[in-house]
């Protein structure tokens, strides 16, 4: 009993140790903003100076008070000019600012900052200079050529950027080259941008078109080894997730690796980006321009526009939200892997096809929580006949025990021997020791699979269940350390346990307990210690993530229950064994006392 009660007391202080390095793995991957580093205006020239570090949150943006009311200043003052030309698309807002032709505001009409209805729209782009500075620009660049600069004012033809109607900008050099940039705009998040130049002079000029993406990374989404935030690209079809901002305020300057398909910024739920022109010859690169602000460029190759003629370049420009479904309409339009901007990983065969089944399951029954749970019980239902031989097995196990027992009597002395005699007994009984293994490994897939999309998966994004269950993929809000949001504190990650990490814990221990005894005391008390871990552990996950789980435990229980009334020797046994276990440990408890009353 005193070896039983020292395994147990180790088992509570690995336990222990265990949940406070998760505490320690989470504040390093998912970490709280500290006060961030002000953002200020610079020039447009690369530097070799060092990122400062950024303390980000999982879904990025400002999070400092005097940051964000720096920036709603900032926001009043910049897009109040009345020169500003508007977008109106049915998934974006925002306008276009003259001064040097550029994209630098755009918010997405559907999709909310917060999980609050009057939380307003969520920002992509913000003006130069503003603490979550984001725009894009396209212009020209070449030598013995006046040209446009970023402080160009561009005239423009058409007030309003819709579907419908095209805005175009132009600007004349006075030495015989239009310059004009066409802007169109789609149903979704897609902004084409036409460059031209049209030369009147009398003699031929080269020029490059170029387009770029700048932004800081104070407002970056939190970049893990699961999710990636960041620079991101594809080269030659291939997508590349390798660069992360500290990786590019390093190097300086990151070149695109081959021919670039696409090239932007990622954060978990939000993309821009830009497509060159299909078959056009172009450089691109990833810049640090110091002080947490970074670029993405596209520059074309020189063009040369003959004298009475004019050349064009086209660019596509996606600034908007990562829905998987359009995403994938724009790849089948022809630009490479685009849906792959979600960075679902090496096992999106898998995680995709739980997406479109969790989607479909939506549109049924339209409700996210309601899907999680049919999924589970469809996920269940496909391993019930494995569950069956699980327990016919289980059953074989008990009725060979008593020959189990001779062997490890008999060859107790010689492990080698014991191990073949015993595998030799499992052929001839037609017995798996590993077949109660299985479904478990078989669940880990499908459970890794839709933590990848709570985590990635927009659409999952806000979605409610029901009662106090706002938002599936964020964590549980409600706390049973402070009374349910009652007293004025946030506990600790690995001790924010909600009602649903305490429903895990709870169904999980039900489901131990209908599991038969486990031969070594100490194994059955950790079992019996593992759900209450897993309470802990999983408290700080997403709410759906812990759905699926309960609902998984609740399934495999009156599995477990209906498969015992089939299996009733099985039941027997496991009662008679869990006897003779008890009578087992009182007697040696009980010499164990004699012994030392009489020492």
């Amino acid at each position: 009993m005193e070896n039983n009660q020292r395994n147990m007391i180790t088992a509570v202080v690995l336990i222990a140790l265990l949940m406070l390095g998760w505490e320690l793995g989470l504040n390093y991957f998912y970490p709280q903003p500290e006060e961030p580093v002000a953002a200020e205006s610079t020039e447009i020239a690369a530097t070799d100076d060092e990122e400062p570090a950024v303390k980000r949150t999982r879904e990025g943006g400002l999070t400092d008070p005097d940051q964000i009311a720096e920036e709603e200043a900032d926001l009043d003052q910049s897009l109040g000019s009345a020169d500003r030309i508007a977008i109106d698309a049915p998934e974006v807002a925002g306008s276009i600012n003259p001064v040097g032709a550029k994209i630098d505001d755009i918010v997405l009409k559907t999709h909310r900052q917060t999980v609050e209805k009057d939380s307003g729209p969520v920002r992509l782009y913000s003006p130069e200079g503003t603490p979550a500075q984001q725009f894009a620009q396209f212009g020209f660049i070449g030598d013995n050529v006046r040209l446009p600069s970023s402080d160009t004012v561009w005239q423009a033809e058409g007030d309003k950027l819709t579907p419908d109607s095209p805005v175009t900008l132009t600007w004349n050099n006075g030495e015989g080259l239009n310059f004009s940039i066409r802007y169109e705009i789609d149903d979704y998040y897609m902004i084409k941008a036409t460059q031209t130049v049209a030369n009147t002079s009398g003699s031929d000029v080269a020029v490059r078109p170029f387009g770029l993406i700048n932004r800081t990374s104070n407002t970056a989404s939190v970049d893990t080894w699961t999710v990636h935030s960041g620079p991101i690209g594809a080269f030659d079809g291939s997508v590349e997730f390798g660069n992360d901002y500290d990786d590019v305020a390093e190097e300086g300057t990151i070149a695109g690796k081959g021919a670039a398909n696409w090239i932007g910024f990622t954060d978990i739920y939000w993309l821009s980006a830009l497509v060159p022109q299909d078959g056009a010859t172009t450089s691109t690169d990833f810049r640090s321009l110091g002080d947490t602000k970074f670029r993405a460029d596209v520059i074309y190759d020189a063009m040369t526009v003959p004298a009475g003629k004019q050349v064009s370049r086209t660019t596509q420009l996606f600034a908007g939200a990562k829905e998987s479904d359009v995403l994938d309409r724009y790849e089948e339009t022809g630009i490479a892997n685009f849906g792959l901007a979600i960075d679902w990983g090496w096992f999106r065969w898998f995680e995709k096809p739980i997406f479109w089944l969790l989607k479909w399951l939506f549109e049924l029954v339209g409700n996210f929580g309601v899907a999680i749970i049919l999924l589970t019980v469809i996920v269940r239902g496909l391993m019930f006949p494995i569950a069956q031989r699980q327990f016919a097995s289980m059953a074989a196990m008990k009725a060979v025990q008593p020959k189990m027992k001779a062997l490890q009597e008999r060859y107790k002395d010689d492990k080698q021997v014991l191990q073949s005699k015993m595998m030799e007994l499992y052929r001839e009984e037609k017995v798996n020791p590993l077949a109660g293994c299985l479904p478990m490994f078989l669940q880990i897939p499908v459970f890794f699979a839709l933590y990848k999309v709570l985590m990635l998966a927009i659409e999952m994004r806000h979605q409610p269940f029901i009662l106090w269950i706002r938002d599936l993929s964020a964590p549980d809000p409600l706390h049973i350390l402070n009374l349910f949001g009652l007293l004025d504190f946030n506990p600790p990650g690995f001790l924010a346990i909600g009602v649903l990490a305490l429903l895990l814990g709870l169904t999980m221990w039900l489901q131990f307990k209908l599991n038969p005894a486990q031969m070594d005391p100490a194994q059955q008390q950790i079992f019996m210690l593992m759900p209450w871990f897993m309470m802990f552990i999983m408290a700080p996950f997403a709410a759906g993530l812990l759905i699926y789980w309960i609902t998984s435990n609740l399934l495999t229980i009156g599995q477990q229950k209906w498969l015992y009334s089939r299996h009733p020797q099985l039941k027997a046994a496991a009662m008679e064994e869990q006897k003779e276990k008890l009578k087992a440990d009182l007697a040696k408890e009980k010499a164990e006392k004699t012994g030392k009353a009489k020492g």
